[in-house]
């Protein structure tokens, strides 16, 4: 009996002990909260940190908030209802050009390549960027990455976005593929997984990568204002090495174990259409080896803004970008 006892006794002795050492754990991470500009399997480096634990590694206890637009993602972060921002970095340089006190401030950049897609209504194995020509097209709003980076295109390839086709751009963003699916226009530009969706629905083809198209661009990064970086230094520093532990696992892994990983963040995607966006985006090296914002990157952006004109002069690269946390997270 008290064998039994001690037995007994021993094993609440250890619940007990585990049960505090967990709470002891969680009470000792840090609440960061990051708005995302939309929740896109392109962006599967930072959901690989976060399925595999990465970020709880480094202490952080992450929130994850959608914004579905780099306005809503700068408007949470300048409120402080947000910590970190991730979105296309030409929202920093519009905010530092209101003559902002504490403006946004990139630390580390996630893809490299755009991340949408070119779809028409019918197969179309030899594409050719002047087929667009007379034609509608169903793009993205003013002065965002996705519509700056379609033009660059068009112009790379001789194409007069005002006057050689129609872009609507009066449809919200993340409805476009219903409203192709519905019927409008003649083509669509598209992130997944709604260019998948479309395929699989038999709507629409892929027939083009403007990530491809258009070479490597600084298409999203990582920001925060000015201020908080200063306060919070160490927070910024786990931050970037999660994110560099999730990168990792993409260049050493296959797209199957990458989908594998990120499907939990995609709950309503099948398994296979994951794995085949996953591939898309892996085979056009969408993601880089490290998150280090590089100054040459900094300058293609400025240069993609300023022929779309919504930039007038240019913004000096070490305002806006610090490299530290990327380089030591490299490390």
């Amino acid at each position: 009996m008290k064998k039994i006892l001690s037995f007994a006794l021993a094993a609440i002795f250890a619940l007990s002990c585990l049960t505090a050492c967990g709470a002891g754990e969680n009470s000792t991470l840090t609440k960061v909260t990051l708005s995302e500009v939309a929740h896109s399997i392109f962006y599967a480096p930072m959901y690989v940190a976060i399925e595999e634990g990465y970020f709880k590694e480094e202490g952080i206890d992450l929130e994850l908030v959608t914004a579905f637009g780099a306005d809503k993602v700068t408007t949470a972060v300048i409120s402080e209802e947000a910590d970190i921002a991730f979105m296309g970095s030409e929202s920093t340089i519009y905010v530092y050009n209101q003559n902002a006190d504490d403006y946004l401030v990139n630390f580390a950049q996630l893809t490299q390549r755009a991340g949408n897609f070119m779809v028409a209504r019918e197969p179309m194995d030899d594409f050719d960027w002047k087929d667009l020509k007379g034609r509608e097209v169903l793009g993205g709003r003013k002065g965002g990455m996705p519509q700056m980076v379609f033009e660059y295109v068009l112009k790379k390839h001789g194409i007069n976005p005002e006057k050689d086709l129609k872009i609507d751009q009066s449809i919200d963003f993340g409805s476009t593929a219903a409203a192709f699916s519905g019927g409008k226009g003649d083509f669509t530009v598209e992130f997944e997984p709604s260019a998948t969706a479309l395929e699989m629905e038999g709507a629409g083809y892929v027939v083009a990568s403007l990530g491809e198209a258009s070479g490597y661009v600084p298409y999203t990064a990582f920001s925060a204002k000015k201020s908080f970086m200063e306060q919070h230094p160490e927070i910024i520093q786990s931050f970037t090495n999660a994110l560099q532990k999730g990168m990792n696992f993409v260049n050493t892994h296959t797209p199957e174990e990458i989908a594998q990983i990120i499907q939990p963040q995609f709950a309503e995607t099948d398994l296979t259409q994951i794995t085949t966006i996953v591939k898309r985006y892996y085979e056009q090296d969408t993601w880089k080896e490290n998150l280090i914002f590089e100054e040459d990157a900094f300058t293609l952006l400025q240069d993609i803004l300023m022929e779309a004109g919504e930039l007038e002069q240019f913004v000096p690269y070490e305002q806006l970008v610090t490299r530290v946390y990327a380089e030591a997270a490299a490390q």
